[in-house]
């Protein structure tokens, strides 16, 4: 049997097979989406997951590389 979950909006059981997951329907996922747009949700811890920071700051310095040759003058 499979398991279901409840949807973060209202609160229906909701399948993990079905393609909404985890949401029961569109509507509940254009509500959440704008409860995210408006501010209602925020994220209030700074993340913290060493494995995640050194992969953001990688990312970071690929976009932004530095030229070390601005550094070393003779």
């Amino acid at each position: 049997m499979a398991k279901a979950l409840h949807c973060p909006i209202c609160k229906k059981l909701v399948p993990v097979d079905s393609p909404d997951v985890p949401f029961c329907s569109d509507r509940c996922r254009v509500i959440d989406l704008g409860k995210w747009a408006s501010g209602d949700y925020k994220i209030s811890s700074p993340i913290l997951d060493p494995d995640l920071l050194e992969d953001l700051e990688h990312a970071e310095q690929q976009r932004h590389p530095v030229d070390e040759g601005k550094f070393w003058k003779n």
